[in-house]
């Protein structure tokens, strides 16, 4: 099965999926499944734009309008998590996940699925400290505690999983010198770790999929993290890769090869049993409330704390269903559609329940927390009347919240208006370079199609013995694979011997800049979650 995995989407479909067209043609292979790691834009019309937290210059209408239209289909089967630049209105419209389009998943807040027997998790958003705790809806772009406890009650191995910030210290586990070429701003917060997601650590340490793929930082960078053996297993390993931004010359695309599940389902995505019950467990706990919220533990002051479920409990979410995992094919439009011939600029942002969600929430039992607030407005009216709710949200801590059990974060150090923008505009000055229209498909002689993905050394605090060279791919079931190799640049990584088993796309080319605005020659940077940088590279992250 032929994986495409992709960094930053920022709305560039269109962009994307001819990458892969041209990829099929060149290597005579089939992409079975594209996964994007976040910034999706899924933006219907010109009210949608005012919902994400982009500088107004900046915000485009991009190609997504088309795929939820029916404009055009998507080629490929997609699913997505959100990042930190989306609109939020229409995302949050899915908080158990659904389709966006015809053939393009979102995962939701938080989610699990099934495809051809591979179970592919994901959590949406990136880490705040003073959102983490809270139940507020305020910040979709923000994970929340509530959602990371959920996924925490998964006992079942996870082959894959995504998010948009990096795990808190997986840096360390790959060329950390090599990225701090391409990105030299980062080196302060490698050296302090604090460079990543506390919440995504937490994740990685419990899940340890065989595959963690994120964006964000907008530079491809792979690792290989061997976790300590859990009793008398054998010690697991998760390889990781981040990615680039959809920009020529980019690293912004990675095709994975993964052996077929035996005996699977053809039928397309399917609900995940455990996940499903978990949300059924977990149903009581979400509220919509902007009080902290802490996880109830084993201390004599909750009546429940372990929502884990059983066996008996997947078999009543298989009742449910009436047995069938399908996801049903019930995409809906919930708004007019942008036209480019009728453009409307003051278009406000609109308030729609999904009947994707009604009807999962009326099978399952559960609570949709988007109508039940929208019944009343209330706080979540804040949210979306412009991207500003989300950007006053951001500095709106009380002094009386509770500090976060998190430490490494100290983004409300910042002065900026938005935390989750940065001093220097180059993440969109950028795009500007590449002109409208003008995006040309690479030629030949511009794509190196490696026999293999790359890893390095895989590394552990304490290394179990018996580890060779070579890291295998996962092997249908979940165990670890024999042994790791590091051949060359990092990438990733395949046990199949087809010469198809990787693409490395579009490098980026273009020369290092410098703000001529900044103090002397180093600008200052304001980087999500951390305080505010000096460098002489401007190439900021998203």
């Amino acid at each position: 099965m032929k994986i495409a995995i992709e960094g930053c989407c920022h709305g560039e479909l269109d962009k994307i999926y001819e990458t892969i067209s041209y990829l099929e043609q060149k290597e005579g292979i089939k992409v079975d499944l594209l996964l994007c790691c976040g910034d999706f834009q899924a933006v219907r019309n010109e009210g949608d734009m005012k919902c994400m937290a982009i500088p107004p210059k900046y915000r485009k209408m991009q190609t997504f309008y088309k795929y939820y239209s029916g404009e055009k289909k998507a080629p490929v089967l997609t699913i997505f998590i959100g990042g930190n630049h989306e609109a939020s209105n229409h995302l949050q419209e899915l908080p158990y996940g659904g389709w966006v389009a015809p053939n393009i998943y979102y995962l939701g807040y938080a989610g699990v699925i099934r495809y051809k027997g591979i179970r592919i998790g994901g959590a949406s958003g990136i880490f705040k400290s003073y959102d983490y705790r809270k139940e507020s809806l305020r910040s979709v772009y923000h994970i929340r505690n509530i959602d990371v406890f959920k996924l925490k009650q998964i006992q079942m191995p996870m082959d894959i999983f995504m998010s948009h910030d990096w795990p808190l210290g997986i840096y360390h586990y790959g060329d950390t010198e090599n990225l701090l070429k391409k990105k030299k701003f980062l080196r302060q917060e490698v050296e302090f770790n604090s460079l990543g997601s506390p919440a995504a650590e937490e994740l990685l340490s419990h899940l340890q999929p065989s595959y963690w793929f994120s964006a964000h930082l907008h530079v491809k960078f792979a690792a290989v993290m061997q976790h300590p053996p859990k009793g008398n297993a054998p010690p697991r390993v998760t390889k990781f890769l981040s990615l680039d931004k959809c920009l020529p010359n980019r690293d912004f695309l990675q095709i994975v090869d993964i052996p077929d599940r035996p005996d699977s389902s053809d039928d397309g995505l399917e609900y995940d049993p455990e996940w499903l019950a978990i949300l059924k467990s977990t149903k009581s706990l979400p509220s919509t409330s902007c009080q902290i919220w802490n996880p109830p533990e084993n201390n004599g002051l909750h009546e429940k704390w372990d929502f884990r479920v059983s066996e008996d409990d997947m078999m009543k979410v298989m009742e449910d269903l009436d047995g069938k995992l399908s996801i049903p094919d019930n995409f809906s439009l919930t708004l007019p559609v942008y036209d480019p011939a009728n453009p409307q600029p003051q278009m406000a942002p609109s308030y729609n329940i999904n009947p994707q969600t009604t009807e999962l929430c009326a099978t399952l039992g559960l609570t949709d927390i988007y109508a039940l607030v929208g019944q009343g407005r209330g706080e979540l009216g804040q949210s979306f009347g412009d991207s500003r709710g989300e950007e006053d949200d951001a500095h709106s801590v009380e002094s009386g919240d509770e500090p976060s059990e998190y430490p490494t974060d100290t983004s409300a150090l910042s002065g900026s208006f938005n935390p989750d923008e940065i001093t220097i505009e180059d993440e969109w000055e950028e795009e500007e370079e590449v002109k409208e229209g003008k995006f040309t498909k690479p030629s030949t002689s511009e794509i190196h199609t490696p026999n293999r993905l790359i890893l390095p050394e895989p590394k552990v605090s304490t290394s179990p013995s018996g580890v060779t060279d070579l890291v295998n791919m996962p092997p249908p079931l979940h165990s670890t694979p024999a042994s790791v190799r590091c051949q060359s640049e990092n990438s990733g990584d395949d046990s199949n011997n087809e010469d198809t088993s990787a693409v490395r796309v579009l490098k980026r080319s273009s020369d290092e800049r410098v703000n001529p605005s900044s103090r002397g020659t180093a600008p200052l940077i304001k980087r999500r979650n951390q305080v505010i940088y000096t460098t002489v590279d401007d190439e900021n992250e998203d």
